[in-house]
């Protein structure tokens, strides 16, 4: 297992530990969304990362980075990526106006710039992930355009975290992907503590929890799934593992002890969910559970899958 591996693993299993007292009022969706709706999420996850930067490059200085092993450029990088997602809390405030969500109170399971580097290239994943899988809802052509800007920076923050700083790969096959408001809102939660009450209500459903053993498992690898039973409303006994890879998804069956098979091509970041039905497209499949994320390492002569 890689260092990057082993510290994105202790990161994530740690933020599960994480309770919500009082996350943004959520909803069952209509058929329809209004861009303002989606622009009020996305604001919410901008928050998220704008709070997230700011509290931790105050708390650790040049010399926490020089301790930690990292060269003096890394920290400065990190700087340029807080004035980012600043930019983007105030471009998206302006445009929402009286409509904006506040920030919210938080609590990030880092306690060291390793741990945090780790989390940062996390967050920006999942960040270019949630403007991917909203960019369809969007009516606005122009807000279009804006989201996808966006997008395009996350994407770029959360490869230069993943190879130039944790040593990784840059991408993890031909397609990013893209994610519902339902399976971000179940990952960005985790870190949540509290909202103020005159936030708009979010255009999320909640999920169950979900989590696995062990939690940084490898492509192949028989893993247990955890979550409550009677939470998980279906018709049906057929259950399915869900694994977002992309724009495919792949599917393989729970067994009655809760147990599935990771599909061999599997590489890079990884989502995980519990579904219902074999549905093909990843915005479109109707999670029962939250989402599970970990890295499967690769070899930068791996070929794509």
């Amino acid at each position: 297992m890689s260092r990057f591996q082993t510290i994105l693993r202790l990161v994530l299993t740690a933020s599960l530990a994480i309770t919500s007292l009082a996350a943004p009022h959520v909803s069952r969706r209509a058929d329809g969304v209004t861009d303002t709706q989606l622009l009020q999420f996305a604001l919410t996850l901008e928050h998220l990362e704008s709070t997230f930067y700011n509290q931790a490059l105050d708390k650790f200085n040049d010399k926490a980075f020089a301790d930690a092993g990292y060269e003096s450029w890394v920290r400065g990088r990190f700087e340029q990526m807080r004035s980012h997602e600043q930019t983007h809390v105030d471009f998206l405030t302006k445009a929402l106006g009286d409509a904006a969500p506040r920030a919210c109170t938080y609590d990030f399971p880092y306690n060291d710039p390793k741990s945090f580097v780790a989390l940062s290239m996390a967050l920006e994943t999942v960040g270019g992930s949630a403007y991917m899988g909203a960019a369809q809802f969007l009516q606005n052509k122009d807000t279009l355009t804006q989201a996808a800007s966006i997008l395009a920076v996350e994407s770029r923050h959360a490869a230069w975290a993943a190879s130039a700083v944790l040593k990784g790969s840059p991408w993890d096959g031909s397609f990013e992907t893209p994610l519902t408001v339902d399976g971000v809102y179940s990952l960005a939660s985790q870190f949540i503590v509290s909202c103020p009450s005159t936030n708009p209500t979010l255009i999320a459903k909640p999920l169950p929890k979900l989590t696995i053993e062990p939690t940084s498992p490898a492509a192949g690898q028989h893993i247990k799934f955890n979550f409550n039973h009677d939470e998980v409303k279906h018709d049906g006994d057929k259950l399915y593992a869900a694994w977002f890879d992309g724009i495919t998804v792949h599917h393989t069956d729970l067994g009655d002890d809760d147990r599935a098979s990771i599909p061999q091509e599997l590489q890079g970041t990884v989502y995980g969910a519990i579904v219902k039905t074999k549905e093909s497209n990843p915005t479109k499949q109707d999670l029962l559970t939250g989402l599970v994320m970990f890295e499967i390492g690769f070899s930068s002569y791996a070929p794509n899958p």
